[in-house]
């Protein structure tokens, strides 16, 4: 310990390389793997025939009503960590590699040309005398971007194709998925409970039944909406924050003040979405909707609350799934080739640099990590990403190179190893900070005015300059001075230099 308190900079690398790892990588034994598979299935199914229960009747005053996904834990022994688990980890990873002992998981996210989607082209109605100019089609492809992604990473293509068309492709996307996504308004209704009334044939009620009760319509609707933001609690749970208009306002108050103690039902397209018991009335005509939403799905909804109508009516003239662009073969041999692109590099620096080049190995392997890590947490890598990606490596490369050489020249002019390696950087330092700069503006500009493929390009090379700035100037200085408090590391020799 008294070793990391004295090197508290490789201590900040070594936690950098741990967290990149398992956050970019999940390992499981492939038994436990395919048990968590089924466990998905299952619960996902008892999900469903809870959904279609509580759509119908009200948990909480109906007291005969059995939740299908507690029982489901109860038969199976589930617990709700395994549910987290799942959710988190299992049901939105991809699989890196698999064989009969263990299963190696990621959730990077995977472009159209990788991966495939969905692909629909839409074309604009002219309605009332209106005229289908490039303004009108303008607004519409707005209209759809921000319902496609809605979280920001989707990584949609929304393109016009001639007058009156626009052409949308969405990677790993059903074509069902994206036209409910695009064309439909998210109807949103309140409901509270009402007891449900069995008269017998003669007219009569039969009071020996137990209360049933039902969902019957408040009257305030998605139409009563002012406004709709997805937001998180203080737990981190995405929630749909509202608040009403006009007289929707005093309607609801008195709602929730009729209903102290009671559940109030929220419904989106006829399904319930949540039923939280009212504590107070609320008079504000602001609320909150809880359902169990990701951050896109939260966003999604949040976006089809406030949607309203299309500036335009608009028609679906052709829709299809689209198979990766690239095949399967030519994405496995582009990643070969960015593997041996890596191992070249790092002979290369072994070859001519010794152990500087060791240690500038080290540092773009931690380099690699780090990039993916954040790629898996914020784009959607494409084909023209991963070109991205490479090219900044050698960039990380060109910096440790510069670095080296100066360091070099220190030492051949009778430098300590400590002042050779500190002016060696210092020296080199304005010469990689502007050529970084000067290629994070060319990015930002890709990202301004480029669209699809482009700005993927530009958002990954932008994001592993910055990460090979870390890479070369502090992991790199760190590693080396490390190895320079060590007696066999202080010898020339091992640094290409001849005194």
């Amino acid at each position: 310990m008294d070793f990391f308190k004295r090197n508290f900079r490789l201590l900040i690398i070594i936690v950098s390389l741990l967290v990149s790892f398992f956050s970019f990588f999940s390992f499981y034994l492939t038994g436990t793997y395919k048990h968590l598979k089924e466990i998905e299935v299952d619960v996902e199914n008892a999900r469903n025939e809870k959904e279609l229960l509580l759509t119908q009747k009200v948990v909480g005053l109906n007291e005969k009503i059995e939740d299908p996904v507690q029982n489901l834990k109860k038969e199976k022994n589930i617990s709700d960590a395994q549910i987290r688990e799942i959710e988190t980890k299992i049901k939105p990873a991809q699989i890196v590699f698999q064989n009969s002992y263990v299963t190696v998981l990621t959730q990077l996210m995977l472009g159209l040309d990788l991966v495939g989607g969905a692909q629909l082209t839409f074309q604009a109605i002219p309605e009332g005398g209106t005229e289908i100019n490039r303004d009108t089609i303008l607004g519409l492809i707005k209209v759809f971007e921000n319902r496609v992604n809605a979280s920001g990473t989707a990584e949609a293509i929304i393109q016009q194709v001639g007058k009156d068309r626009l052409l949308v492709e969405i990677p790993g996307a059903d074509p069902e998925v994206v036209k409910r996504r695009l064309l439909k308004t998210a109807f949103l209704e309140f409901k509270e409970p009402a007891k449900l009334i069995n008269p017998k044939p003669d007219g009569k009620i039969d009071l020996s039944m137990a209360d049933e009760f039902i969902w019957i319509s408040s009257g305030i609707t998605g139409k009563d909406l002012k406004k709709a933001q997805a937001v998180t609690d203080g737990a981190g749970n995405w929630l749909i924050a509202f608040s009403l208009k006009g007289p929707a306002i005093e309607q609801f108050g008195k709602l929730t003040e009729r209903l102290i103690e009671k559940p109030l039902a929220i419904f989106l397209d006829g399904r319930l979405i949540s039923s939280p018991t009212v504590r107070s009335a609320i008079t504000g005509g602001e609320g909150q909707i809880e359902g169990r939403f990701s951050a896109e799905e939260a966003q999604d909804l949040a976006v089809q609350l406030n949607a309203g109508a299309l500036p335009i009516p608009v028609k679906i003239i052709q829709e299809r799934s689209v198979g990766a662009t690239l095949g399967q073969d030519s994405i496995n041999k582009s990643l070969k080739a960015g593997v041996y692109g890596i191992l070249f590099v790092i002979l290369f620096m072994l070859i001519f640099y010794r152990l500087p080049g060791i240690i500038a190995s080290i540092a773009l392997l931690l380099y690699t990590l780090i990039t993916i890590a954040i790629f898996e947490n914020t784009v959607t890598l494409t084909l023209a990403g991963v070109a991205g990606f490479i090219l900044s490596i050698g960039m990380a490369v060109d910096a440790n190179i510069l670095i080296f050489e100066r360091t070099k020249e220190e030492l051949k002019a009778g430098k300590s190893f400590f002042n050779a390696i500190n002016a060696g950087f210092d020296r080199a330092f304005s010469s990689i900070f502007d050529s970084n700069v000067n290629t994070l503006i060319a990015c930002l500009v890709l990202v301004v005015f480029g669209t699809g493929l482009v700005r993927g390009f530009a958002i990954s090379l932008a994001i592993g300059v910055l990460v090979s700035m870390f890479s070369a100037i502090f992991v790199t200085k760190t590693l080396l001075s490390v190895a320079t408090k060590i007696a066999a590391f202080r010898h020339p020799v091992l640094y290409g230099v001849k005194i």
